[in-house]
């Protein structure tokens, strides 16, 4: 089962790299479109990926145009602004989930050419949004319940003990 979680126009790099991690121990593909608000090299991206960067599977995209004109499957759309609860979506394999810069999200006119797509995490009306990282795992992590985990691993092991 193929994943893609889509990073449009990122801006800080702390969150780039914890959605880095969770893509890598995921399996899951990471798409980033530019500009970016931060370099690739950027310190504190890495820091935040850890040691998980070099089983990442990125690629680089120069702006939307570029994506969609080499990637093709069912889109879906995070923003605050969607009219459908992302759990209630039935995600196929393949698809690819969006997700828009920090300060802004995606693009109006994507989200209004695609409404039946926009989807949104529930949250109290009165904040304005969750953290990027945070949404990005909790809509990963919605697909792969969804799938029941393929090819994820569903037991841990003690350290110092073993498990009865």
């Amino acid at each position: 089962m193929n994943l893609n979680i889509v990073l449009v126009e990122p801006q800080i790099p702390q969150n780039t790299g914890n959605i880095s991690r969770t893509c890598a121990v995921t399996g899951a593909r990471l798409h980033m479109i530019k500009p970016f608000g931060f370099e690739i090299t950027d310190r504190n991206l890495k820091r935040a990926g850890l040691d998980y960067w070099d089983r990442l599977d990125v690629t680089y995209y120069e702006n939307l145009s570029d994506f969609f004109s080499k990637n093709n499957g069912e889109y879906f759309y995070f923003t605050t602004k969607g009219k459908n609860v992302h759990s209630e979506a039935k995600y196929p394999d393949n698809c690819y989930l969006f997700f828009g810069r920090e300060d802004k999200g995606l693009p109006e006119e994507l989200l209004y050419q695609n409404k039946e797509r926009c989807v949104r995490i529930p949250m109290r009306p009165e904040l304005r949004s969750l953290n990027l990282s945070n949404s990005v795992a909790i809509a990963l992590y919605e697909v792969l319940r969804q799938w029941d985990y393929p090819d994820l691993s569903r037991e841990g092991k003690l350290t110092r003990f073993v498990w009865e």
